[in-house]
């Protein structure tokens, strides 16, 4: 719970003053029934209407000023719970989107999601809560046992004695919960990755006739969800039977009791009316109280699985000069004996990962191109994220404009890039910041990006040109449409690296074409990095490496590739018909 408390140490006043006012409030609730016991055994003996008249409009004005501070005190609790929840989600997201490669893998997108979505509203009904049941409940409990002490300590002593049971049994029991709870946030990542998975791949669900396959293995994480959640609740939910019993029990030996005493005079009959009042308000602390711990034990898994993400080391930080490596080759972009493998190794289970590249040697010189063809799996995807540093090398290293990359600040090494990746993504929003992404881009730029990614022939459809007011998503556009609009956002800021991944596969071959001349024509000192799938995409490009389960089985230009490369002349019979 220390990491919630560091961000509630800037709303301590705002707290202060909501506490005070609850507190209060609280203590005043307790005053209602000793003063309708005093209007029962003193002031009714007066015989005077006034006086009781008098002694009810003060209950009423108790009861009313009761209500308003408590609600002004929940107020100011919902305030403190929503801008802490706030701060707690932005330092989440901004910590999220921070991370290495090797971070997000380790924790996973749908665990990222569930972080920041269950787990911060759990904190936020915490934070809430404590403040407004974590002041009353205890309050109500405790303060109602001190008065019924001073009213009747024999009465008094009954309820005494239940006490500590109560509070034996709410403690051990929320001990209990804390582990389910984890287990619950556990199923919800699940959850939450079958329906990013089934949402984003709609299209193949459906077109693949999989919609029963997809129905049982979500049902089947349901039903594992429900089975720890109902576990969960089952164990958080014995603490109010339990007390409920204990305090029924108690009630029932008041009331025998008491009724003997005012047989013997012992006590008055207000004093056990009140006693009535109060065990009820006693019943709703310890009510309050089991929520409470409920709220407290997701609260605390919760806090632990935000806090890991938050406090997570910084990685990939830039490294001093003197750390670097140095190459004397000459080329822009220098790949120098690089091997590399996603995840570690785990000894303790035996298991070693399998390389993902393996001694991978290229240069590209300034303004050059390169295009990169393989199988699916052969590492062609992770050239492209060690270039841009989301992950490290294991061996050999990666120079651009010959220095290493890990001597780039982040920010400086990205902006030398425009890229599109597989699965790019179209963001809900007009077609101009989808191009524009918040950097500084004029319109007249926009367009001649536009119109180099043969993107400016739809967009000109829009009745403004660029969708000021238009909102689209990826859904909103064919394949070809969106990947275009995908490369007018790459070459709009004139990057010194274009890195495009597969991004013309929705593409005619005429597009295609056409694209890849804009690029040489337009952009003449832009070093081009092309990853595809079909030979036309990067046949006239200056150099062409050729990938195999991570290893360059082959590199050189389209026609010594077709005289030297076995390989490499299949993929192109094959898809070229010749």
């Amino acid at each position: 719970m220390r990491f919630i408390g560091a961000y509630l140490k800037k709303y301590i006043k705002i707290i202060a003053v909501g506490m005070t006012i609850k507190i209060s409030g609280s203590m005043l609730e307790l005053l209602i029934p000793y003063v309708l016991e005093h209007i029962i055994d003193d002031v009714v003996l007066e015989k005077k209407i006034s006086s009781v008249v008098l002694w009810g409009f003060l209950m009423i004005g108790l009861a009313i000023l009761v209500r308003a501070m408590n609600i002004t005190a929940n107020r100011m609790a919902v305030r403190v719970a929503s801008e802490s929840n706030f701060d707690i989600r932005r330092d989440l997201f901004r910590k999220s989107i921070n991370l290495s490669g090797s971070q997000v893998d380790e924790i996973g997108l749908p665990s990222l999601t569930s972080r920041m979505t269950a787990d911060s509203y759990n904190l936020q009904n915490f934070i809430r809560s404590v403040q407004t049941l974590g002041i009353r409940a205890p309050i109500l409990l405790m303060g109602g046992i001190i008065i019924t002490m001073i009213m009747d300590w024999r009465l008094a002593l009954i309820l005494l004695c239940m006490a500590p049971f109560m509070i034996l049994i709410m403690v051990c029991i929320s001990l209990r919960g804390i582990p389910f709870y984890e287990k619950v946030q556990a199923g919800v990542d699940d959850i939450v990755r079958i329906m990013r998975e089934n949402i984003t791949g709609i299209r193949v669900v459906k077109a693949l006739s999989k919609e029963t396959y997809e129905r049982k293995r979500y049902d089947n994480a349901n039903e594992e969800l429900a089975k720890r959640d109902i576990t969960a609740g089952v164990i958080m939910s014995l603490p109010v039977p339990l007390v409920t019993l204990l305090l029924n029990i108690g009630l029932t030996l008041v009331v025998i009791i008491g009724a003997k005493l005012v047989n013997a005079g012992l006590t008055k009959p207000g004093v056990i009316l009140a006693f009535l009042t109060y065990f009820n308000m006693m019943m709703m602390g310890v009510m309050g109280l089991s929520r409470m711990f409920t709220m407290m034990s997701k609260a605390d898994a919760s806090a632990g699985r935000i806090e890991e993400v938050v406090k997570m080391p910084v990685d990939l930080l830039p490294i001093a000069e003197a750390e670097a490596a140095h190459t004397d080759r000459e080329g822009f972009i220098v790949f120098d004996h690089v091997t590399f493998k996603y995840g570690s190794d785990d000894p303790m289970a035996g298991h070693e990962r399998q390389n993902c590249l393996t001694d991978v040697d290229f240069v590209i010189k300034k303004g050059g191109s390169l295009g990169i063809i393989g199988a699916t799996g052969s590492g062609k995807t992770t050239i492209a994220n060690l270039l841009m540093r989301f992950y490290d090398t294991n061996e050999g290293h990666v120079f651009i404009d010959g220095k290493d990359v890990r001597t780039y600040d982040k920010d400086q090494l990205h902006r030398k890039f425009g890229v599109v990746f597989q699965n790019d993504v179209i963001f809900a929003d007009t077609l101009r910041e989808n191009i524009s992404f918040g950097r500084t881009v004029d319109d007249d730029r926009i367009w001649s990006a536009a119109e180099d990614a043969r993107a400016k022939e739809f967009l000109e459809g829009y009745e403004d040109g660029l969708g000021h007011e238009a909102v689209i998503r990826g859904a909103n556009l064919s394949g070809g449409q969106k990947q275009r609009v995908l490369i007018a956002r790459a070459l709009a800021a004139k990057p010194e690296i274009l890195i495009l991944d597969d991004s013309s596969s929705a593409l005619d071959y005429k597009t295609d074409a056409e694209l890849r001349k804009a690029i040489r024509t337009n952009y003449p000192d832009t070093t081009t990095i092309v990853v595809a799938q079909r030979i036309s995409s990067i046949m006239n490009l200056d150099e062409i490496i050729v990938l195999e389960e991570g290893r360059v089985v082959g590199h050189g230009s389209h026609e010594e590739l077709m005289e030297n490369n076995e390989m490499y002349r299949k993929i192109y019979k094959t898809q070229m018909e010749v």
